[in-house]
């Protein structure tokens, strides 16, 4: 199995895990149970699932009206791709 399809199935799994994340804190807000923490969701986007955790942003409406979590998400998406950048430069120099 070569770099890119890895990479790809690890941005399927955690966008993936990253969306089923929002989903359920916006469920959980609704119902007054625990929530899942900001961390949890900054994490999640950070590691490879930004576009999965954009999608449950813009699909839940959840958390889409506080700024500091938008910036926050942002600089998980800086570090998504400062990872992905790394990964590939690393790829590239066997």
């Amino acid at each position: 199995m070569n770099l890119p399809w890895l990479l790809f199935a690890w941005i399927t799994a955690t966008s993936g895990w990253a969306f089923l994340l929002f989903g359920f804190d916006k469920w959980r807000a609704g119902r007054g149970g625990r929530r899942v923490a900001e961390s949890a969701l900054w994490w999640a986007g950070a590691l490879g699932g930004w576009p999965g955790g954009l999608l449950g942003l813009v699909v839940f409406r959840h958390k889409s009206a506080k700024p500091a979590f938008r910036l926050k998400f942002a600089a998980a998406f800086l570090v998504w791709a400062g990872l992905l950048a790394l990964v590939m430069r690393l790829a590239g120099g066997r």
